[in-house]
C-alpha cells in the first residue's frame, strides 16, 4: 500500500501518524500565563533533542479552528505574547488518570491542576509550577517555536525548550546516571485511547554485534 498524504482527510493522517510512531512518551506540560495563571495538558509528540545544551522538544496541534491551544500560547517567546517558559512532566503509572484528565478542554485561565486533583510545586528558576505527583520534571525555557502551518486547524507547532533545571526523585538514578526503569514506570501513549506499560523489556547490543548475537541464537 502506498498513501499520498494528500489522498487522506487530515483525520486520516492524525489516525496513521498516532497509530505508527508507538509506543510514545507523554510529556505533561506545565506552564502559566502572562498574568500568572497556570495551565497543565499532555502532549506525546514529544521527545529529547540533544544533551550540549539539554534540550527537548514537544508538539502541541493548533485547536479546530487553527488558533494555539493554551500551552503553546503560554511559552510562546516574550516577543510573541508567551513567557517562554514550560516545565515537562514525566507521565507515570501512579497518576496516569490525573493525567488523562488534565487533557480536558478548559476555559483560558482554568487550572488543570485543579480539576485532575494534582499537587503544583514552586519550580526553581522558571515560573510555572511542577506536578508533585510526577518523579521527573524539567524546567524549561523556550529556544525556538517552528509552525508547520500557522492558522491551520491540526497543524503541528514544533517548541524547543532548553532544560535549566531537573528535578529526578531520589532512588530513581544510581551512581552511573543510570535511571531505574522499574522505579519510574513510565507509561507510552498508543493509537487512539490506548496507552502501553513499559514493563516488557529486554536488553541487546548495537551495530554488528546485534547481528552476531542473532545468528548466535539462531544456531
Amino acid at each position: 500500500m502506498e498513501i499520498l498524504p494528500e489522498s487522506l482527510a487530515v483525520r486520516d493522517r492524525y489516525k496513521l501518524l498516532i497509530g505508527t510512531i508507538v509506543p510514545r512518551p507523554i510529556a505533561v506540560v506545565a506552564t502559566v500565563s502572562p498574568d500568572g495563571r497556570p495551565n497543565l495538558a499532555p502532549f506525546s509528540f514529544f521527545c529529547g533533542v540533544g544533551s550540549n545544551p539539554m534540550t527537548l522538544a514537544f508538539c502541541p496541534g493548533n485547536k479546530p479552528d487553527g488558533s494555539d491551544k493554551d500551552s503553546l500560547r503560554n511559552c510562546l517567546p516574550p516577543a510573541e505574547g508567551g513567557t517562554g517558559e514550560f516545565v515537562v512532566n514525566v507521565a507515570t503509572e501512579g497518576w496516569r488518570l490525573q493525567m488523562a484528565a488534565a487533557a480536558e478542554s478548559l476555559p483560558y485561565g482554568e487550572s488543570e491542576f485543579d480539576l485532575a486533583g494534582l499537587t503544583p510545586l514552586p519550580s526553581r528558576l522558571v515560573a510555572p509550577p511542577r506536578v508533585a505527583e510526577s518523579p521527573v520534571a524539567y524546567e524549561c525555557r523556550t529556544l525556538q517555536v517552528i509552525r508547520t502551518n500557522p492558522g491551520a486547524p491540526a497543524a503541528g507547532n514544533l517548541v524547543l525548550g532548553e532544560i535549566v533545571c531537573a528535578h529526578v526523585a531520589d532512588g530513581l538514578v544510581d551512581e552511573a546516571w543510570h535511571v531505574d526503569q522499574d522505579v519510574l514506570q513510565a507509561i507510552g501513549r498508543m493509537g487512539g485511547p490506548e496507552y502501553c506499560r513499559t514493563r516488557d523489556r529486554f536488553a541487546m547490543p548495537r551495530g554488528r554485534a546485534a547481528l552476531q548475537r542473532d545468528s548466535a541464537e539462531g544456531a
